[in-house]
Protein backbone atom coordinates (compact mmCIF):
# COMPACT_ATOMS: atom_id res chain seq x y z
CA UNK A 1 0.00 0.00 0.00
CA UNK A 2 1.20 3.58 -0.62
CA UNK A 3 2.61 5.62 2.25
CA UNK A 4 -0.31 7.72 3.62
CA UNK A 5 1.55 10.92 2.70
CA UNK A 6 2.10 9.73 -0.87
CA UNK A 7 -1.51 8.58 -0.93
CA UNK A 8 -2.56 12.12 -0.11
CA UNK A 9 -0.68 13.30 -3.17
CA UNK A 10 -2.41 10.78 -5.41
CA UNK A 11 -6.00 10.84 -4.21
CA UNK A 12 -8.56 13.56 -4.70
CA UNK A 13 -10.33 14.74 -1.58
CA UNK A 14 -13.18 12.47 -0.65
CA UNK A 15 -16.64 13.89 -0.99
CA UNK A 16 -15.41 17.04 -2.76
CA UNK A 17 -18.56 17.15 -4.90
CA UNK A 18 -21.04 15.31 -2.67
CA UNK A 19 -22.20 18.05 -0.34
CA UNK A 20 -20.84 19.47 2.93
CA UNK A 21 -17.76 17.85 4.38
CA UNK A 22 -18.13 16.28 7.79
CA UNK A 23 -15.29 17.41 10.04
CA UNK A 24 -14.15 16.78 13.60
CA UNK A 25 -11.66 18.80 15.65
CA UNK A 26 -9.79 16.90 18.35
CA UNK A 27 -8.45 19.46 20.79
CA UNK A 28 -10.75 22.26 19.68
CA UNK A 29 -10.05 24.47 22.72
CA UNK A 30 -6.27 24.57 22.22
CA UNK A 31 -4.44 27.00 19.94
CA UNK A 32 -4.54 24.62 16.96
CA UNK A 33 -8.23 23.90 17.49
CA UNK A 34 -9.21 27.56 17.88
CA UNK A 35 -7.32 28.47 14.70
CA UNK A 36 -8.88 25.53 12.88
CA UNK A 37 -12.39 26.67 13.67
CA UNK A 38 -11.44 30.20 12.60
CA UNK A 39 -10.33 28.81 9.23
CA UNK A 40 -13.55 26.79 8.93
CA UNK A 41 -15.61 29.85 9.81
CA UNK A 42 -13.94 31.93 7.07
CA UNK A 43 -14.05 29.16 4.46
CA UNK A 44 -16.44 29.36 1.54
CA UNK A 45 -16.83 25.59 1.71
CA UNK A 46 -19.74 24.22 3.70
CA UNK A 47 -18.75 21.97 6.56
CA UNK A 48 -20.76 19.99 9.09
CA UNK A 49 -19.07 19.64 12.47
CA UNK A 50 -19.32 16.15 13.88
CA UNK A 51 -17.23 16.19 17.06
CA UNK A 52 -15.41 18.80 19.11
CA UNK A 53 -13.21 17.71 22.01
CA UNK A 54 -11.35 19.55 24.75
CA UNK A 55 -9.97 19.18 28.23
CA UNK A 56 -10.67 21.62 31.06
CA UNK A 57 -12.04 24.69 29.29
CA UNK A 58 -15.66 23.53 29.09
CA UNK A 59 -17.03 27.07 28.65
CA UNK A 60 -15.09 27.50 25.41
CA UNK A 61 -15.90 23.96 24.29
CA UNK A 62 -19.61 24.55 24.87
CA UNK A 63 -19.48 27.88 23.06
CA UNK A 64 -17.78 26.26 20.06
CA UNK A 65 -20.26 23.39 20.03
CA UNK A 66 -23.20 25.78 20.00
CA UNK A 67 -21.69 28.05 17.34
CA UNK A 68 -20.80 25.24 14.95
CA UNK A 69 -23.80 23.04 15.83
CA UNK A 70 -21.61 20.06 16.62
CA UNK A 71 -23.21 16.66 16.94
CA UNK A 72 -21.17 15.83 20.04
CA UNK A 73 -18.87 17.65 22.46
CA UNK A 74 -16.47 15.67 24.62
CA UNK A 75 -14.29 16.71 27.52
CA UNK A 76 -11.40 14.37 28.25
CA UNK A 77 -11.77 15.15 31.97
CA UNK A 78 -14.60 13.06 33.50
CA UNK A 79 -14.85 15.53 36.39
CA UNK A 80 -15.96 18.21 33.91
CA UNK A 81 -18.92 16.23 32.54
CA UNK A 82 -21.58 17.91 34.66
CA UNK A 83 -20.27 21.38 33.83
CA UNK A 84 -20.26 20.64 30.10
CA UNK A 85 -23.71 19.05 30.29
CA UNK A 86 -25.10 22.14 31.99
CA UNK A 87 -23.38 24.52 29.56
CA UNK A 88 -24.93 22.70 26.59
CA UNK A 89 -28.37 22.19 28.12
CA UNK A 90 -31.10 22.66 25.51
CA UNK A 91 -28.63 22.87 22.62
CA UNK A 92 -29.25 19.41 21.20
CA UNK A 93 -25.52 18.71 21.31
CA UNK A 94 -24.66 15.29 22.74
CA UNK A 95 -22.24 15.45 25.69
CA UNK A 96 -19.69 12.88 26.85
CA UNK A 97 -16.55 12.73 28.97
CA UNK A 98 -13.46 10.62 29.57
CA UNK A 99 -10.75 8.98 27.44
CA UNK A 100 -13.02 6.26 26.03
CA UNK A 101 -15.63 8.82 25.02
CA UNK A 102 -12.85 10.78 23.34
CA UNK A 103 -11.89 7.76 21.23
CA UNK A 104 -15.52 7.01 20.40
CA UNK A 105 -16.08 10.59 19.23
CA UNK A 106 -12.89 10.44 17.13
CA UNK A 107 -14.13 7.26 15.45
CA UNK A 108 -17.42 8.81 14.29
CA UNK A 109 -17.64 9.00 10.48
CA UNK A 110 -15.99 12.18 9.23
CA UNK A 111 -14.26 13.21 6.03
CA UNK A 112 -11.60 15.39 7.66
CA UNK A 113 -10.25 15.31 11.21
CA UNK A 114 -7.95 17.84 12.85
CA UNK A 115 -5.68 15.94 15.26
CA UNK A 116 -4.79 18.80 17.59
CA UNK A 117 -4.54 17.15 21.01
CA UNK A 118 -1.13 17.87 22.55
CA UNK A 119 1.08 15.04 23.80
CA UNK A 120 0.76 11.28 23.83
CA UNK A 121 -2.80 11.78 25.07
CA UNK A 122 -3.63 12.48 21.43
CA UNK A 123 -2.33 9.14 20.12
CA UNK A 124 -5.32 6.89 20.86
CA UNK A 125 -8.05 9.26 19.58
CA UNK A 126 -6.03 10.15 16.47
CA UNK A 127 -5.49 6.46 15.79
CA UNK A 128 -9.25 5.90 16.19
CA UNK A 129 -9.92 8.61 13.61
CA UNK A 130 -7.30 7.21 11.23
CA UNK A 131 -8.89 3.77 11.36
CA UNK A 132 -12.07 5.24 9.84
CA UNK A 133 -10.15 6.13 6.67
CA UNK A 134 -10.61 9.89 7.11
CA UNK A 135 -8.17 12.54 5.98
CA UNK A 136 -6.10 13.35 9.07
CA UNK A 137 -4.80 16.90 9.44
CA UNK A 138 -1.94 15.92 11.73
CA UNK A 139 -0.85 18.47 14.31
CA UNK A 140 -0.09 15.89 17.01
CA UNK A 141 3.64 15.08 16.80
CA UNK A 142 3.50 12.16 19.21
CA UNK A 143 1.56 9.94 16.81
CA UNK A 144 4.72 9.67 14.73
CA UNK A 145 7.37 10.32 17.39
CA UNK A 146 6.08 7.54 19.66
CA UNK A 147 4.33 5.25 17.20
CA UNK A 148 5.52 6.16 13.72
CA UNK A 149 5.65 2.78 11.99
CA UNK A 150 2.58 1.46 13.78
CA UNK A 151 0.53 4.60 13.14
CA UNK A 152 1.46 4.73 9.45
CA UNK A 153 0.68 1.04 9.02
CA UNK A 154 -2.79 1.61 10.47
CA UNK A 155 -3.32 4.57 8.12
CA UNK A 156 -2.26 2.48 5.12
CA UNK A 157 -4.56 -0.33 6.21
CA UNK A 158 -7.61 1.95 6.42
CA UNK A 159 -6.74 4.23 3.49
CA UNK A 160 -6.47 7.27 5.74
CA UNK A 161 -4.57 10.20 4.28
CA UNK A 162 -2.19 12.40 6.25
CA UNK A 163 -1.80 16.13 5.66
CA UNK A 164 0.82 17.50 8.10
CA UNK A 165 -0.17 20.68 9.93
CA UNK A 166 3.03 21.56 11.81
CA UNK A 167 4.21 24.65 9.92
CA UNK A 168 7.53 22.98 9.10
CA UNK A 169 6.12 19.69 7.83
CA UNK A 170 3.30 21.45 6.03
CA UNK A 171 5.90 23.62 4.30
CA UNK A 172 7.88 20.56 3.24
CA UNK A 173 4.70 18.84 2.04
CA UNK A 174 3.96 21.81 -0.20
CA UNK A 175 7.33 21.60 -2.01
CA UNK A 176 8.08 17.86 -1.65
CA UNK A 177 7.98 16.14 -5.04
CA UNK A 178 6.95 12.63 -4.04
CA UNK A 179 7.23 11.38 -7.60
CA UNK A 180 10.93 12.25 -7.54
CA UNK A 181 11.71 10.98 -4.05
CA UNK A 182 15.08 9.59 -5.18
CA UNK A 183 16.15 13.11 -6.21
CA UNK A 184 15.58 14.52 -2.72
CA UNK A 185 18.89 14.91 -0.87
CA UNK A 186 17.72 16.58 2.33
CA UNK A 187 15.01 18.43 4.12
CA UNK A 188 15.82 21.49 6.21
CA UNK A 189 13.61 22.28 9.19
CA UNK A 190 13.75 25.89 10.28
CA UNK A 191 13.67 26.91 13.93
CA UNK A 192 13.15 30.39 15.32
CA UNK A 193 15.62 29.69 18.12
CA UNK A 194 13.01 30.72 20.67
CA UNK A 195 13.37 33.43 23.31
CA UNK A 196 16.76 32.16 24.56
CA UNK A 197 18.59 31.90 21.24
CA UNK A 198 21.36 34.24 22.40
CA UNK A 199 21.35 33.40 26.11
CA UNK A 200 24.27 31.71 27.86
CA UNK A 201 23.84 28.46 29.76
CA UNK A 202 24.23 30.41 32.99
CA UNK A 203 21.36 32.71 32.00
CA UNK A 204 19.21 29.79 30.85
CA UNK A 205 19.61 28.08 34.23
CA UNK A 206 17.32 30.73 35.74
CA UNK A 207 14.56 30.51 33.13
CA UNK A 208 10.99 30.42 34.48
CA UNK A 209 7.94 28.84 32.82
CA UNK A 210 6.56 32.33 32.20
CA UNK A 211 9.65 33.54 30.34
CA UNK A 212 9.93 30.26 28.41
CA UNK A 213 6.34 30.62 27.21
CA UNK A 214 7.02 34.04 25.67
CA UNK A 215 7.73 33.02 22.06
CA UNK A 216 9.09 35.87 19.89
CA UNK A 217 7.07 35.00 16.76
CA UNK A 218 4.35 32.41 17.29
CA UNK A 219 1.22 32.42 19.45
CA UNK A 220 1.00 28.90 20.90
CA UNK A 221 -0.08 27.02 23.98
CA UNK A 222 2.04 26.94 27.14
CA UNK A 223 3.60 23.49 26.69
CA UNK A 224 4.33 23.92 22.99
CA UNK A 225 5.91 27.32 23.65
CA UNK A 226 8.20 25.89 26.35
CA UNK A 227 9.08 22.97 24.06
CA UNK A 228 10.03 25.52 21.43
CA UNK A 229 12.20 27.44 23.90
CA UNK A 230 14.14 24.25 24.76
CA UNK A 231 14.09 23.14 21.09
CA UNK A 232 12.47 19.86 22.08
CA UNK A 233 9.69 20.89 19.73
CA UNK A 234 12.25 20.78 16.91
CA UNK A 235 13.65 17.47 18.19
CA UNK A 236 10.20 15.89 17.93
CA UNK A 237 9.79 17.41 14.47
CA UNK A 238 13.00 15.74 13.31
CA UNK A 239 11.67 12.32 14.30
CA UNK A 240 8.27 13.16 12.83
CA UNK A 241 9.88 14.20 9.53
CA UNK A 242 11.78 10.92 9.29
CA UNK A 243 8.50 9.00 9.34
CA UNK A 244 6.48 11.42 7.24
CA UNK A 245 8.92 11.78 4.38
CA UNK A 246 10.70 8.41 4.54
CA UNK A 247 14.22 9.82 4.73
CA UNK A 248 17.27 8.67 6.72
CA UNK A 249 18.21 10.70 9.83
CA UNK A 250 21.30 12.16 8.14
CA UNK A 251 19.06 13.77 5.48
CA UNK A 252 17.17 15.80 8.10
CA UNK A 253 18.80 19.13 8.99
CA UNK A 254 17.86 22.00 11.30
CA UNK A 255 18.73 25.64 10.74
CA UNK A 256 17.91 28.56 13.03
CA UNK A 257 15.93 31.26 11.23
CA UNK A 258 14.89 33.97 13.72
CA UNK A 259 12.29 35.66 11.50
CA UNK A 260 10.13 32.49 11.10
CA UNK A 261 9.29 33.42 7.52
CA UNK A 262 10.92 30.49 5.70
CA UNK A 263 9.02 27.60 7.26
CA UNK A 264 11.20 24.80 5.86
CA UNK A 265 13.02 23.71 2.71
CA UNK A 266 13.70 20.69 0.50
CA UNK A 267 17.04 20.20 -1.24
CA UNK A 268 17.24 18.29 -4.52
CA UNK A 269 19.96 16.44 -6.41
CA UNK A 270 20.35 19.23 -8.98
CA UNK A 271 21.25 21.74 -6.26
CA UNK A 272 17.83 23.36 -6.15
CA UNK A 273 16.36 24.22 -2.76
CA UNK A 274 12.61 24.80 -2.67
CA UNK A 275 11.17 26.71 0.27
CA UNK A 276 7.73 27.68 1.51
CA UNK A 277 7.45 31.19 2.97
CA UNK A 278 4.66 32.89 4.86
CA UNK A 279 3.76 34.95 7.90
CA UNK A 280 4.18 33.10 11.23
CA UNK A 281 0.49 32.23 11.53
CA UNK A 282 -0.72 28.65 12.00
CA UNK A 283 -3.84 29.39 9.97
CA UNK A 284 -1.75 29.21 6.78
CA UNK A 285 -0.83 25.56 7.36
CA UNK A 286 -4.30 24.73 8.71
CA UNK A 287 -5.95 26.43 5.74
CA UNK A 288 -3.77 24.49 3.32
CA UNK A 289 -4.66 21.22 5.02
CA UNK A 290 -8.36 22.11 5.08
CA UNK A 291 -8.57 23.17 1.42
CA UNK A 292 -6.21 20.53 0.01
CA UNK A 293 -5.85 19.62 -2.84
CA UNK A 294 -6.96 23.18 -3.62
CA UNK A 295 -5.95 26.51 -2.14
CA UNK A 296 -8.42 28.80 -0.44
CA UNK A 297 -8.34 32.33 0.90
CA UNK A 298 -7.02 32.47 4.47
CA UNK A 299 -7.18 35.75 6.43
CA UNK A 300 -3.50 36.01 7.41
CA UNK A 301 -1.02 38.86 6.97
CA UNK A 302 0.71 38.89 3.61
CA UNK A 303 4.50 39.10 3.48
CA UNK A 304 6.00 42.48 2.65
CA UNK A 305 9.51 41.68 1.44
CA UNK A 306 10.58 45.29 1.36
CA UNK A 307 9.62 45.59 5.01
CA UNK A 308 11.36 42.33 5.88
CA UNK A 309 14.56 43.50 4.17
CA UNK A 310 16.57 40.49 5.35
CA UNK A 311 16.32 36.85 6.31
CA UNK A 312 18.91 35.41 8.70
CA UNK A 313 20.11 31.82 9.16
CA UNK A 314 22.54 30.30 11.64
CA UNK A 315 23.45 26.81 12.85
CA UNK A 316 21.84 25.62 16.08
CA UNK A 317 24.05 25.41 19.17
CA UNK A 318 23.63 21.85 20.41
CA UNK A 319 25.65 22.55 23.55
CA UNK A 320 22.95 24.92 24.76
CA UNK A 321 20.13 23.01 23.07
CA UNK A 322 20.99 19.29 23.33
CA UNK A 323 17.47 18.24 22.35
CA UNK A 324 18.53 18.01 18.69
CA UNK A 325 21.36 15.61 19.50
CA UNK A 326 19.00 13.50 21.60
CA UNK A 327 16.57 13.28 18.68
CA UNK A 328 19.32 11.91 16.45
CA UNK A 329 20.21 9.35 19.09
CA UNK A 330 16.57 8.26 19.33
CA UNK A 331 16.30 7.98 15.54
CA UNK A 332 19.48 5.90 15.42
CA UNK A 333 18.17 3.57 18.12
CA UNK A 334 14.70 3.27 16.60
CA UNK A 335 11.98 1.06 18.05
CA UNK A 336 10.46 2.55 21.18
CA UNK A 337 13.24 5.13 21.65
CA UNK A 338 10.95 7.89 20.36
CA UNK A 339 8.28 6.99 22.91
CA UNK A 340 10.91 6.95 25.67
CA UNK A 341 12.29 10.35 24.66
CA UNK A 342 8.81 11.85 24.53
CA UNK A 343 7.63 10.27 27.78
CA UNK A 344 10.65 11.58 29.67
CA UNK A 345 10.26 14.98 28.05
CA UNK A 346 6.58 15.27 28.97
CA UNK A 347 7.32 14.26 32.58
CA UNK A 348 10.17 16.78 32.83
CA UNK A 349 8.11 19.51 31.18
CA UNK A 350 5.29 19.07 33.69
CA UNK A 351 7.83 19.16 36.52
CA UNK A 352 9.34 22.38 35.15
CA UNK A 353 5.93 24.05 34.89
CA UNK A 354 5.19 22.99 38.47
CA UNK A 355 8.54 24.31 39.72
CA UNK A 356 9.98 20.89 40.58
CA UNK A 357 12.95 21.06 38.21
CA UNK A 358 14.89 23.67 36.28
CA UNK A 359 14.77 24.53 32.59
CA UNK A 360 18.14 22.92 31.81
CA UNK A 361 17.13 19.85 33.80
CA UNK A 362 14.60 18.94 31.11
CA UNK A 363 17.29 17.85 28.66
CA UNK A 364 19.36 16.19 31.42
CA UNK A 365 16.37 14.11 32.49
CA UNK A 366 15.60 13.06 28.92
CA UNK A 367 19.23 12.15 28.19
CA UNK A 368 19.57 10.04 31.33
CA UNK A 369 16.30 8.27 30.61
CA UNK A 370 17.33 7.51 27.03
CA UNK A 371 20.69 6.17 28.16
CA UNK A 372 19.28 4.08 30.98
CA UNK A 373 15.92 2.91 29.63
CA UNK A 374 16.19 3.07 25.83
CA UNK A 375 16.28 -0.17 23.88
CA UNK A 376 15.63 -1.40 20.37
CA UNK A 377 12.33 -3.14 21.06
CA UNK A 378 9.82 -2.86 18.25
CA UNK A 379 7.11 -0.21 18.48
CA UNK A 380 4.64 -2.48 16.70
CA UNK A 381 1.71 -2.39 19.09
CA UNK A 382 -0.09 0.08 21.30
CA UNK A 383 0.87 -2.05 24.30
CA UNK A 384 4.59 -1.74 23.55
CA UNK A 385 4.33 2.01 22.96
CA UNK A 386 2.32 2.70 26.12
CA UNK A 387 4.67 0.52 28.19
CA UNK A 388 7.72 2.41 26.87
CA UNK A 389 6.02 5.68 27.75
CA UNK A 390 5.21 4.39 31.25
CA UNK A 391 8.78 3.22 31.87
CA UNK A 392 10.18 6.55 30.71
CA UNK A 393 7.85 8.58 32.91
CA UNK A 394 8.56 6.40 35.93
CA UNK A 395 12.31 6.74 35.58
CA UNK A 396 12.08 10.48 34.87
CA UNK A 397 9.96 10.92 37.99
CA UNK A 398 12.61 9.14 40.05
CA UNK A 399 15.21 11.61 38.78
CA UNK A 400 12.99 14.60 39.45
CA UNK A 401 12.28 13.43 42.99
CA UNK A 402 15.97 12.84 43.71
CA UNK A 403 17.09 16.29 45.01
CA UNK A 404 20.35 17.54 43.54
CA UNK A 405 20.77 14.49 41.32
CA UNK A 406 19.01 15.50 38.10
CA UNK A 407 21.82 17.17 36.21
CA UNK A 408 24.38 14.50 37.09
CA UNK A 409 22.08 11.50 36.74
Amino acid sequence: MPHPLAQARLTERRGASSGPRRISVLGSTGSIGVNTLDVVQHSTETAEVVALTGMGNVDLLASQARQFKAEIAVTADPAKYADLKEALSGSGVEVAAGPMALEEAASLPADWVMAGIVGIAGLAPTLAAARTGATIALANKECLVCAGEYFLAECSRSGAQIIPVDSEHNAIFQVFESRHHDAIERIILTASGGPFRTWTLEEMAGVTPQSAADHPNWSMGLKISIDSASMFNKALEMIEAQHLFDLPPEAIEVIVHPQSVVHSMVGYADGSVLAQLGSPDMRTAIGYAFAWPYRAHVPVNRLDFAELARLDFEPPDENRFPALRLAREAMATGGTAGAILNGAKEAALDAFIEGRCGFLDIAAIVESTLQTRSNASDANSMEAIIEADRIARTYAAELINRPGKVASA
